[in-house]
């Protein structure tokens, strides 16, 4: 399991990739589909990834001082590990898939 300070670098970590936009097309819609583009699904998700650990770490405080039980911050930090590893997950599905194309003769 991972460390307090290599959870808190991720967080900082993808909260700034997410302020500056992480160099994916910024919720702009796919000129064919005229739905959302994989870069914005892409934000969203590791949006929704970093609330999950925001979630997990207001549980765990709140249990630090007295204000939370134990079942509410074994539910956060469980819902936070699920969304953590189907987020790996995925991206090891991408990578491999690029590796893929990229080994696609001409």
């Amino acid at each position: 399991m991972a460390s307090p300070t290599v959870a808190a670098n991720a967080y900082a970590s993808l909260g700034r990739m997410l302020e500056s936009g992480g160099g994916i097309g910024a919720g702009k819609a796919s000129e064919q589909g005229g739905g959302q583009s994989f870069g914005a699904m892409l934000k969203d998700a590791i949006g929704s990834v970093m609330d999950s650990g925001r979630k997990s770490d207001a549980q765990t405080l709140a249990m630090a001082s007295g204000k939370s039980n134990v079942m509410d911050v074994v539910t956060a930090v469980a819902e936070t590990d699920v969304a953590v590893s189907t987020l790996v997950s995925v991206r090891d599905r991408v990578i491999q898939s690029y590796e893929d194309i990229m080994k696609m003769p001409i």
